[in-house]
């Protein structure tokens, strides 16, 4: 046993403190999978995690981080072996569980996915947690019915992480999008995406009538509050939103009237403990309906002793896209 570099954070008097560290591999956590960790990102919630600014992490020591793309280093799990490349997100991870912020970690093998075909570590980390959601919101949108002809897709919190993949995936398909962010300076860069229309956040952000002029058939939303509830009036008849995000706050002062007057649906979407099968479709959808050029456009870069700031920074909603931490 030995040790490795990792984001840790422990409790204090008055919240908690962080620190990039050495960890003893004895520490690590049960789990039937050590994994040789290669890549993380940075996500909203590991801003949360890293800057104490909300109860993410419920066990302490904590190695931050909720997200991870490696190597199999060894396996007493009969899906997995040495050599394997996984990506781990979820369940847990960097909450309750020892998380990614680290050159090593050890999981259940039953939460990992296999690394799909063209895609590389680096990838899927680029991806992350908050592209695999917008997929998973995307997937909820397709069931629900929703189709390219039924009119455009209204995309919140656009030039953030879930934005950015929700976008590149959604015009890649053949959807019209209309993108709501408050940095309306990066109208390039969402119209690069595949946006074809801009708006401000502040048309979204008073308060909402129970029932607006009709807009969009569906909606991804990362920001929920007040700006969800105006998603919610002003869906057209039997559209659907996806519901993947508080950015906003928790509370969703709405009202029953687009359910009941116009069938509108709102889809919750869980990333953290979504079953395997569902992590598997997800994840084999963003390989091949997430455009790689695109991906490259949106991603940063940067090294574990960078995880700190760099989580500040996405709370501060300074940061467009998605970053990369190199671990391994």
């Amino acid at each position: 046993m030995g040790t490795f570099q990792a984001v840790r954070i422990d409790k204090a008097d008055k919240g908690t403190t962080v620190a990039l560290t050495q960890f003893d591999e004895s520490e690590l956590m049960d789990g039937d999978v050590t994994v040789r960790v290669e890549w993380s990102t940075v996500n909203y919630k590991d801003g949360l995690a890293v800057t104490g600014k909300a109860p993410v992490v419920r066990r302490f020591p904590m190695i931050a981080g909720i997200d991870f793309a490696g190597t199999v280093e060894s396996s007493s799990n009969p899906n997995w072996k040495p050599g394997d490349k996984v990506i781990g997100n979820g369940w847990g991870t960097g909450e309750t569980h020892l998380g990614a912020y680290a050159e090593k970690t050890r999981v259940k093998g039953d939460w990992l996915v296999r690394l799909p075909d063209g895609m590389t570590t680096r990838d899927a980390m680029a991806v992350g947690t908050a592209g695999y959601t917008a997929m998973l919101s995307v997937l909820a949108l397709e069931k629900h019915g929703l189709k390219p002809a039924d009119g455009p897709i209204v995309v919140t919190g656009a030039a953030g992480g879930v934005g950015s993949v929700a976008i590149a995936v959604l015009s890649k398909l053949g959807y019209q999008v209309i993108a709501s962010t408050g940095r309306t300076s990066e109208e390039g860069y969402l119209k690069g995406l595949g946006a074809s229309e801009i708006i401000d956040r502040n048309e979204l952000s008073g308060p909402a009538k129970p029932l607006a002029k009709e807009r969009w058939a569906g909606g991804i939303d990362s920001v929920g509050s007040t700006t969800l509830a105006n998603l919610l009036s002003m869906t057209r008849y039997r559209g659907a939103i996806a519901a993947c995000g508080l950015a906003a706050g928790m509370d969703l002062p709405s009202s029953v009237a687009p359910f009941i007057l116009r069938g509108v649906c709102l889809l919750g979407i869980d990333s953290v403990m979504c079953p395997i099968e569902l992590r598997q479709q997800a994840w084999a959808r963003l390989a091949i309906d997430l455009d790689h050029a695109k991906l490259a456009e949106i991603t940063q870069e940067i090294t574990l002793d960078q995880v700190i700031d760099a989580g500040a920074k996405v709370l501060a909603g300074q940061v467009r896209g998605r970053i990369v931490v190199k671990i391994g």
